[in-house]
């Protein structure tokens, strides 16, 4: 079935599963951004992270849903 399945579908499957990383990430670790990058653009008032939450879940579901009907299509083309 995966060769049935375009770069595209496989691309958007890849996105799902990093924006789904960074939802989880943020959610459990919300300072991460001050950590890593070593600034704080909220000045502690979590709007930021909040912000980052809610983005990465809404393409989260975006992306999974784009590349499960990729992944549809290249079962539907299959049989």
């Amino acid at each position: 079935m995966m060769r049935n399945v375009r770069l595209r579908g496989r691309i958007e499957a890849i996105a799902a599963s990093l924006s789904g990383l960074l939802f989880l990430l943020t959610l459990i670790w919300p300072a991460w951004i001050e950590g890593v990058f070593g600034v704080d653009p909220d000045q502690h008032s979590g709007a930021l992270e909040a912000v980052v939450v809610g983005v990465a879940l809404v393409a989260t579901i975006t992306f999974s849903l784009l590349a499960r009907a990729e992944f549809r299509r290249a079962r539907a083309v299959r049989t």
